[in-house]
């Protein structure tokens, strides 16, 4: 296994979703590796937890990345957010990402959950993307 390529994977989606036009239509420059402080309303994505595992092979290193994308939105009701995060979605799932270190071979949707924020009137809907990585 290789960990090698994890930065190389969350600049490479990082860059691809502020780059997406209809995203920035949604969102504006709204979307941030970390949420700066003061943040506290609106709509945003937020690239969030990564989960990685063994996946290399005969040919060589790599490794399976799980990684969770959030949009977050203080608008009523889901539509809002449901929006953007298909948004996301359609930025993301089978891109080709040009990584620093290593090969993107594949990216794919995995699972998503919506859910309202407890004790605030916010709505977050966390995305799950699967993206395959040889490290080269």
């Amino acid at each position: 296994m290789s960990y090698g390529t994890a930065l190389a994977l969350q600049q490479a989606v990082y860059q691809r979703l502020t780059a997406n036009t209809a995203l920035a239509a949604l969102v504006g420059g709204a979307i941030y590796d970390a949420a700066p402080p003061g943040v506290t309303g609106g709509t945003y994505v937020l690239l969030g937890p990564e989960d990685v595992r063994e996946a290399g092979d005969q040919s060589g290193q790599g490794a399976l990345h799980d990684i969770t994308v959030s949009v977050v939105s203080d608008t009523a009701g889901f539509a809002t957010a449901k929006t953007v995060a298909a948004a996301v979605s359609d930025a993301l799932v089978d891109a080709t990402l040009l990584l620093a270190r290593g090969t993107l071979i594949s990216l794919n949707f995995h699972r998503a959950r919506a859910r309202r924020v407890q004790d605030a009137d916010m709505r977050r809907i966390d995305l799950r993307f699967r993206a395959r990585v040889e490290d080269s």
